[in-house]
């Protein structure tokens, strides 16, 4: 057995470099002092530019990989990159050799064998490790079957769908194909189906978890024919807790901090306008510092988008609110000191608090106050109610629009900051469980 074994070693190390023989009797990288003339007889009449069952039907080469690592996965690029073992399978019969035995050569005499011409078609880059040597296995078997296995690191393309991101699952496909040949010539498939793919159960990844996977045949159509193809697919969902700490957190934070001046006096005007200056700024400055790590011009609108949209639209409306508040504050203490300078005149005058002389003798000028004026109003309205009887329907659509109305009439403006300290809260609450709800279960 073990001359068998030799001359089978010898044999691989025979192999031509185009063709059976050459006519200065030179093998490839080794010339005739280095075979022993029964090698040369055994590999008379190979051919590494002819396929294995040339004219005889297509070769099937089976596929098994191992994923090493996913190094990275880039938004921005929409790929990632992995190291792969990549193992393919076929039978040569004019490898055949007696015995049970398989002999493993160096992987440098891959030059002297007929392979397939696989490849990656979403392949962006790779490159076969060559430290310390050509990352190569060969193996050939008794019965003439081949075990070419290496290892490639490659980047390849993925199509992702970021409308969800970060609570996104992307689904990637790792393609094989062959470049020549088509199904007239080789076919593919996968040696143990789903369990032809290891590595991935036990892969850990920054941002991502793999979440399931599975493999597929199918067949690429190209205008030269029809080829091979072999797909892995894999999901991956990605770890939300990371954007939680850095984003939402923060986000929410400045929005329970801009409702702290509904709290903050309305004559502090430097506390509460600093405030809302500051949550502004500081949630735009949040909401830039997200979107760095991802395309800068896409057509997706983002769930981390539509929550920082969120939290800035409720910033703004604080802001927006103080300034609502004061304004109707300072028209409240005109009308007020207009009121008081007029009942100051009256008592000074006339000692009447609601009628004063001008000097005109037939005017007067009458005071009322802003609260009395829609109780005015209603009394008016009921006082013209028998004389628009003919219409009570265009009545009751006055009515209708002075009580609307008066639901908006600020009587007193700290009203304002007090109906905020509920309503923000529980508007942003209700925003909340809707937003979470559509994002992770729709």
């Amino acid at each position: 057995m073990s001359v068998r074994l030799h001359a089978l070693l010898t044999l691989c190390l025979s192999f031509t470099q185009g063709g059976c023989t050459y006519s200065n009797n030179h093998w490839g990288e080794w010339n005739d002092s280095q075979l022993q003339p029964t090698i040369q007889k055994l590999m008379k009449g190979y051919n590494r530019y002819l396929r294995p069952n040339f004219n005889e039907g297509p070769v099937e080469i089976g596929m098994s990989l191992d994923i090493a690592s996913i190094d990275a996965v880039s938004e921005i690029n929409m790929d990632y990159t992995a190291t792969i073992f990549l193992r393919q399978r076929w039978r040569d019969s004019r490898l055949v050799f007696p015995g049970n035995e398989s002999v493993s050569v160096d992987g440098r005499l891959v030059s002297l064998l007929w392979i397939p011409d696989t490849f990656i078609p979403d392949s962006k880059r790779s490159f076969l490790h060559d430290v310390t040597v050509e990352n190569r296995l060969i193996r050939i078997f008794s019965n003439g079957t081949v075990l070419y296995a290496l290892r490639i690191t490659a980047t390849i393309a993925c199509n992702m769908d970021l409308t969800k991101y970060p609570m996104d699952r992307q689904v990637c496909t790792l393609q094989l194909e062959s470049w020549g040949y088509n199904l007239q010539d080789v076919v593919f498939y996968w040696t143990r189906g789903n369990d032809s793919v290891k590595g991935l159960d036990i892969l850990r990844l920054a941002q991502y978890s793999v979440e399931s996977y599975y493999t597929s045949v199918s067949e690429a159509v190209y205008e030269t024919g029809q080829y091979p193809k072999l797909v892995l697919h894999f999901a991956l969902r990605r770890n939300v807790l990371f954007f939680i700490l850095e984003t939402y957190v923060p986000s929410i934070l400045l929005v329970v901090l801009s409702w702290v001046s509904f709290w903050i006096s309305q004559s502090s005007v430097p506390a509460r306008t600093c405030i809302g200056v500051t949550t502004v700024l500081t949630m735009t400055t949040l909401m830039m510092g997200a979107r760095t790590s991802l395309p800068n011009a896409n057509c997706f609108i983002k769930a981390i988008d539509v929550y920082l949209g969120i939290c800035f639209t409720f910033i703004f409306g604080a802001l927006v609110e103080y300034a609502y508040a004061h304004f109707y504050t300072v028209k409240h203490h005109t009308i007020e000191d207009l009121h008081r300078e007029l009942r100051r005149e009256l008592n000074e005058y006339s000692g009447n608090g609601s009628v004063l002389s001008s000097t005109q003798p037939n005017r007067c000028v009458e005071i009322r106050s802003p609260a009395e004026e829609p109780r005015e109003a209603d009394s008016e309205a009921r006082s013209e109610e028998p004389a628009l009887g003919r219409v009570g329907g265009l009545q009751s659509v006055k009515d209708a629009s002075r009580r609307v109305a008066s639901v908006f009439v600020v009587e007193n403006p700290h009203d304002i900051d007090r109906r905020a300290r509920t309503v923000f809260p529980a508007a942003f609450l209700i925003v909340n469980v809707l937003y979470w709800l559509y994002y992770l279960f729709l």
